[in-house]
């Protein structure tokens, strides 16, 4: 009897079940192919080996992501893409692997989809900020996951892991097209889908070396607070407030989001 042929990238059947369970208690609508969480369920030892023996083989190719628009505040639609829930599975175990390595890594005053930080976190060490100068920039890079260069995306994920399949499944997940409403599919060059399980991690690791590494390599002295794309950059007068608001704006449309 032959022995059972190799597979290219060593994932483990654990990694993908905790995936999984993740998935299933964060819940979340169907992707593409309309399967439930439910539905994935009715199967889930055959749905759970399938994606594995794919993921591990190299052969695994993310399906379209689902595009759902919400309204925003001001009224204008917000895009959010729903991959399937095998897909989300996928991502997850990506995740699972790559997060370790680059956590450490992050800025302290990076508060954005983050293991023990939020949103109150951040509020309260910029109102504590907020009484020592008082000056802020309020900031929000508008369509930001719509825009995100792939090929920083990618430059960020290559120096932080050797596993070449995270590399590979990335680069995928970054290309794979939007599923529209009523059918047709819409290419993607740029942009990582906001709702999508991996997109909050590859969107902080690129703010991490646009924004993070480099203000607190070039301007030491500036705190700042940022949930993902949502920045507050403190200065003590106005005039440092223009100043900063000036090399900010070059130095993002120098990395292009």
């Amino acid at each position: 009897m032959s022995e059972p042929k190799p597979k290219s990238f060593a994932i483990s059947k654990r990694a993908v079940w905790e995936a999984w369970l993740r998935v299933k208690a964060n819940r979340g609508a169907a992707g593409v192919d309309e399967q439930s969480i439910a539905e994935f369920e009715s199967d889930l030892s055959g749905n759970l080996y399938k994606l594995w023996n794919r993921l591990s083989s190299g052969s695994y190719m993310p399906p379209p992501v689902r595009a759902v628009e919400i309204p925003k505040r001001d009224g204008s639609p917000r895009v959010l893409g729903v991959p399937t829930v095998a897909d989300r599975i996928a991502q997850t175990v990506a995740c699972g692997y790559l997060e370790p390595g680059v956590e450490p890594v992050f800025h302290p005053d990076s508060y954005g989809y983050r293991p023990r930080r939020s949103a109150l976190d951040a509020v309260g060490v910029c109102r504590e900020r907020c009484w020592r100068k008082d000056w802020v920039l309020d900031m929000d890079i508008r369509a930001f996951f719509d825009s995100v260069p792939h090929d920083l995306v990618l430059k960020a994920v290559a120096h932080h892991t050797d596993q070449r399949w995270v590399l590979l499944y990335v680069e995928r997940w970054l290309k794979a097209p939007l599923g529209r409403e009523g059918g047709g599919l819409v290419a993607r060059d740029r942009g990582t889908p906001q709702g999508s399980a991996i997109s909050p991690l590859l969107a902080n690791m690129f703010m991490h070396y646009a924004f993070d590494a480099w203000i607190a390599r070039e301007h030491p002295a500036i705190q700042f607070e940022r949930y993902c794309d949502d920045v507050i950059v403190h200065a003590p007068s106005e005039k440092q407030a223009r100043d900063l608001r000036a090399v900010i704006a070059s130095r993002l449309a120098e990395c292009g989001p």
